[in-house]
């Protein structure tokens, strides 16, 4: 990817494109799976999902991605590639083609940069190696009966907060996120996110703070342009409601709803997220033999120019 300023038509800042490579060509082998991130544009399937669900016509698109054109140009302080439709798209389709909302969501996203550098700032695949070397973070290489792709985060027995603090799982999902919100086809059908807490002990529960809780659950709510469509709490101990205590008056009632707990009931779980995109530890189908964390990294770390010429993007001034 060629870094050039932000306001131009060639910047790439939609595409999820490697310089001198195809994205294509990249992937991540986990057994008879292979997870790869794809910048192509959806078939007739997604398409007629966007249309239902988001509004999305080439009408209605043309008609929003051009008044919210004129939202950015008319903002000096706020520095965007606003030429690239790619870009526009990214927050146009979780906020169902309404340009006010769209915009809206974009200066709280850049906010939320300035405001929380020690988890935004520099945030690139390669730095962020070590959550990735525990384990923690696992992106299922099946997305689910809906299209949805689901990420795994083991923040239980695999998470030792003397190796790996609690700001470095936020970040390395950030980063997982940020690569998500490329594909066309994550923004029309969204995310799912599975939270095993398997062995969470007071340990783990003293790295919480209200300070973090605001902090993520801000990012989440108001900030970054996905559509979350489930949180999926499973194999959580008696000592999770001392975590979940912290979050809970933070949300709204909208993500409150799509919080489930799951404990260890699979036929829960198997209820919201399809058998098909879950491995066999979850009641699923799919079998990904263990592998090195790091390899997830090194498959991210690949689009490392990505996330440097989006971190290019923001505010001018402190907002």
């Amino acid at each position: 990817m060629t870094k050039v300023a932000s306001r131009t038509r060639d910047g790439g800042y939609g595409s999820w494109k490697v310089e001198g490579e195809d994205a294509e060509s990249l992937f991540l082998q986990m057994g008879e799976f292979v997870l790869r991130f794809e910048s192509e544009e959806f078939g007739d399937e997604y398409e007629e999902r966007a249309r239902l669900e988001l509004r999305e016509t080439p009408e209605q698109k043309k008609e929003a991605v051009a008044k919210l054109r004129e939202l950015l140009k008319a903002d000096p302080e706020l520095d965007v590639p606003y030429e690239e439709e790619n870009f526009l798209l990214t927050f146009l389709r979780p906020t169902h083609f309404y340009p006010e909302s769209a915009y809206t969501r974009m200066q709280n996203f850049f906010r939320f940069k300035v405001k929380y550098p020690k988890y935004c700032s520099g945030l690139i695949p390669s730095r962020e190696r070590n959550v990735f070397e525990q384990g923690i973070l696992t992106v299922f290489p099946t997305r689910d009966h809906l299209g949805r792709r689901v990420l795994l985060i083991e923040a239980g027995k695999k998470w030792k907060p003397k190796q790996c603090t609690l700001d470095e799982i936020f970040k390395g999902v950030m980063v997982v996120l940020e690569a998500a919100i490329s594909e066309p086809r994550t923004q029309v059908s969204g995310v799912q996110v599975i939270l095993d807490m398997d062995g969470l002990s007071l340990s783990h529960v003293w790295q919480f703070t209200p300070g973090f809780a605001k902090a993520v659950v801000d990012w989440v709510q108001d900030c970054i342009p996905v559509r979350l469509k489930g949180v999926h709490i499973v194999n959580q101990p008696y000592v999770f409601n001392m975590v979940f205590a912290i979050f809970k008056p933070l949300l709204n009632a909208k993500l409150r709803n799509r919080i489930h707990f799951h404990g260890t009931d699979r036929q829960s779980l198997l209820n919201h997220v399809d058998a098909k995109c879950l491995t066999t530890a979850y009641g699923g189908g799919v079998a990904i033999p263990d592998f090195p964390g790091g390899k997830l990294c090194d498959l991210l770390s690949n689009y490392d120019s990505h996330y440097e010429l989006r971190a290019q993007n923001g505010y001018t001034t402190k907002k």
